[in-house]
């Protein structure tokens, strides 16, 4: 983990991302193959209510990604949800993921939300970090649950 910052842009995800979003996918803790990322790369990519970026180096590489959709809810303000946000751990701690963060706050200010929220996992100390030093607070814990169909 070097000090240097890389020269990122974000850009729009593209199919052709798929594999380097899934390595990535598998080092947030959700093994994934190029395969089956390529398959939800192209539901996202397709989805109005969501956005997909990622962080590219001036030699084109993906270094990163976050996932943000907005979904209109009865019980608060019109607000995004990060899906998922993730910057390859060889290239972490160097300002990518806070331009990812960035990138998905000014797509969320485009749809109209009010607001962005994020789920962490509890043990995930380095991401609670991250967030609440870029403005997030915590504000509720919860337990999740989920059904397979």
């Amino acid at each position: 983990m070097g000090t240097a910052k890389p020269e990122v842009k974000v850009r729009r995800a593209r199919q052709a991302d798929a594999p380097r979003i899934a390595a990535q996918t598998g080092q947030l803790g959700y093994p994934t193959t190029s395969k089956q990322m390529a398959s939800r790369l192209k539901l996202v990519l397709k989805d109005k209510n969501g956005a997909c970026f990622v962080a590219e180096t001036k030699e084109h590489a993906v270094i990163g990604w976050v996932h943000v959709s907005m979904t209109p809810l009865l019980e608060v303000e019109r607000r995004a949800e990060i899906n998922g946000l993730v910057v390859d751990e060889r290239n972490r701690n160097r300002g990518a993921g806070w331009i990812l963060l960035e990138a998905a706050e000014k797509w969320a200010r485009t749809m109209k939300c009010r607001g962005v929220s994020v789920r962490s996992n509890v043990i995930r100390e380095r991401a609670h970090t991250f967030y609440k030093r870029h403005g997030y607070e915590h504000y509720k814990t919860q337990k999740a649950f989920r059904k397979e169909l």
